[in-house]
């Protein structure tokens, strides 16, 4: 079907709404974004495009100017907390090496830029409170926490773990403590640190970390095991000290990045199911909206911009929005879950406490890497080798 002129409104402006948005206005739709915030900004934080991620960003035009201010990821190293490396990863042997680390803020910047230029009309401090799927007989419709009121011919909901879409095609759902939670930070990076994520495995935690912006910067996100946890979210500010508390056994090389730690943020880590609906009367899900996942396979944003480009492209390969919509979720619902059941299975391996049981899987590790590397990455081609784009597409 034509988009051209399609209206549609986007809940969102983080990774997957703003991709979206340019997605669909490069194929003629007339988009504008909604954004509660007073500006389109994110807190500084870093995120891994690998290469399924950033395949969309090449289709959508923006590789390059990803390319200009992250760092290329070579390699991804296990590590155990005291003794050093147990596994290493080539990324070079990648079929494609298109693995980036990135701060976060500077990926939104680039994706607002891309979403202006396609005539995307941004529109901050716009709080959604209720959206009305569209019926035979009427539009769907949003209603504003200001009293405004607006329809549309498309509504997508990318509005995240808390989305007020969501529930008007699913209902409520309840989400779950995982027992875990997590600490970012940001720190200079003084110690000359390679283009490399490093995770230093350790009894019930661990510790992720890999540089940013040219290799100026190292994002941090420590991870531990805890029994209770009351609010989720990660804007909680935290004393630095506790981070180093909770990570005092760690060797040097850790140390010296907990020890430059001077801002932190802190959030317990719930598990929220996979949406049963996508999408239903104009009105589509997508990102953590309709998958929240883990920070356990660094997926969060290449899985937003996947569903980005598959939603566009379905709308515009389809006889009519209700058909595009439901080839949508059918074309992503699948490999979205189990994505997502990957990333809830990583955090058990790297938390292993028996210590009979952390050396043997160490030692299974360590032999892997040196007589089967090219097996070990290669477990993750589905993943990464995937490319969204590489269908046929109509319109654009």
């Amino acid at each position: 079907m034509s988009l051209l002129g399609m209206k549609t409104v986007v809940i969102g402006g983080g990774i997957g709404g703003l991709a979206v948005a340019r997605a669909l206005a490069l194929r003629g739709a007339s988009v504008t974004l909604l954004e509660q915030a007073e500006a389109i900004r994110e807190v500084g934080a870093g995120l891994q495009i690998s290469p399924n991620g950033f395949a969309v960003l090449k289709a959508l035009g923006l590789d390059q100017a990803l390319q200009r201010g992250a760092v290329q990821g070579q390699a991804v190293s296990l590590r155990d907390y005291r003794k050093g490396e147990v596994l290493r990863l080539d990324l070079t042997q990648l079929s494609d090496q298109s693995y980036y680390f990135v701060h976060r803020a500077d990926l939104i910047d680039i994706l607002a830029e891309g979403a202006r230029e396609a005539g995307v009309k941004i529109r901050l401090l716009q709080k959604v409170d209720r959206v009305t799927p569209a019926t035979s007989q009427t539009p769907a419709s949003l209603h504003l926490a200001n009293g405004s009121h607006l329809e549309a011919d498309l509504v997508i909901g990318a509005d995240g773990l808390h989305s007020v879409l969501r529930p008007m095609l699913n209902g409520a759902d309840k989400a779950f403590f995982t027992g875990q939670v997590a600490w970012r930070a940001v720190v200079p990076n003084t110690m000359a640190r390679g283009p490399e994520a490093w995770v230093h495995m350790a009894p019930g935690r661990h510790l992720v970390s890999y540089p940013l912006r040219d290799g100026k910067s190292i994002n941090l996100v420590a991870v531990q095991e805890r029994a209770d946890w009351t609010e989720e979210g990660w804007f909680h500010k935290d004393e630095p000290s506790n981070l180093r508390r909770a990570f005092a056994d760690f060797g040097a090389e850790a140390q010296a990045l907990l020890g430059a730690v001077e801002d932190v943020r802190l959030w317990g880590l719930f598990r929220h199911p996979v949406a049963e609906v996508w999408q239903g009367g104009h009105c589509a899900l997508l990102g953590d909206a309709a998958h929240p996942t883990l920070p356990f396979l660094a997926q969060g944003a290449s899985m937003a911009l996947e569903d980005a480009w598959a939603l566009a492209d379905e709308l515009a390969l389809s006889d009519d929005a209700p058909s595009g919509l439901a080839a949508y979720q059918h074309r992503r619902k699948a490999r979205a879950t189990k994505v997502i059941n990957a990333a809830t299975g990583n955090a058990w391996k790297y938390h292993l406490s028996a210590p009979p049981l952390r050396f043997a899987a160490h030692t299974a590790l360590r032999l892997a890497g040196r007589f089967a590397p090219g097996k070990m990455l290669h477990q993750f081609d589905w993943l990464y080798a995937h490319d969204e784009t590489a269908r046929p597409t109509a319109g654009g």
